[in-house]
């Protein structure tokens, strides 16, 4: 009895979760990865108002804060003077305000990497550093030789909060592939190699890759058809409103001559 009693109350609390609760978002500014010493905030955005968010690290809870009065639903949570113990897993999640027992489910992990404790790899590309938008772009990261324990390899990008490409690799060089490049591709770009779990080592960032995507022919051409079709449809819109007033003057010139006078009447005198 008792154990069926267990059951359906577990059901009833995952259900009730599931139909009140949406699911957090955490984010990392400037950057998840992130040099020692330095300064990170962990932003946790809820969808729901009236609640108090939580701060995770593995299993164990950090922080707890209710919204900044400014922005409802989203609670920063500051991380200064970063250490190798301040990397590692991340979530949060939110509960209401009156009731510790509905908590929502966890937001997506977020790795936070704190770089500077293991020799710098070097990044390299295969092509040339300048290309056309549509092409593939190869970048291999390189580690040193005696590191062999340190099998997961980041790409990252200037200017973005996370990693481009997390990927493993038995080897000491693993190849990052950018497929069909925009010219939202281009920029400064650099890896590190690390361990996925504690201490979660980084090493230093290699030194910077840069990047740039210049527009293809084809794409130009149909750039420049798009815009003939957008000016070609605005003539002829143009000429269908001047036709529409030019028939519409028209109209009422033709109109205005058939319409009957009012004939002028004489005032007579009254004796």
């Amino acid at each position: 009895m008792t154990e069926y009693a267990g059951e359906d109350v577990k059901r009833v609390e995952r259900s009730s979760i599931a139909d009140f609760f949406l699911k957090p978002s955490l984010s990392a500014w400037p950057n998840s990865v992130a040099s020692e010493n330095s300064t990170v905030t962990l932003r946790c955005v809820s969808p729901t108002p009236g609640i108090i968010l939580v701060l995770r690290k593995g299993d164990s809870i950090l922080d707890s804060r209710p919204p900044h009065h400014l922005t409802e639903g989203t609670a920063e949570f500051r991380l200064t003077n970063l250490q190798l113990r301040h990397a590692g897993y991340y979530t949060c999640e939110y509960h209401l305000k009156e009731s510790l027992k509905k908590i929502s489910f966890s937001s997506d992990v977020l790795l936070l990497l704190v770089t500077g404790y293991l020799p710098k790899p070097s990044l390299r590309v295969q092509h040339l550093r300048q290309v056309t938008t549509g092409e593939k772009v190869n970048l291999q990261c390189w580690k040193p030789h005696n590191f062999t324990q340190y099998k997961m390899f980041a790409l990252l990008k200037e200017g973005t909060s996370s990693p481009i490409q997390l990927l493993s690799s038995e080897n000491d060089t693993v190849e990052f592939t950018l497929q069909n490049v925009t010219v939202h591709d281009a920029g400064r770009y650099s890896c590190v190699y690390l361990q996925a779990e504690a201490p979660f080592r980084a090493s230093h960032p290699s030194d910077h890759l840069d990047i740039s995507v210049t527009i293809s022919l084809k794409a130009s051409s149909q750039c420049y058809t798009k815009i003939n079709v957008i000016r070609l449809g605005m003539s002829a819109l143009f000429v269908v409103l001047m036709a529409f007033f030019l028939a519409e003057a028209w109209y009422r010139k033709k109109v205005s001559p058939s319409r009957p006078r009012l004939k002028k009447t004489e005032n007579f005198p009254i004796s």
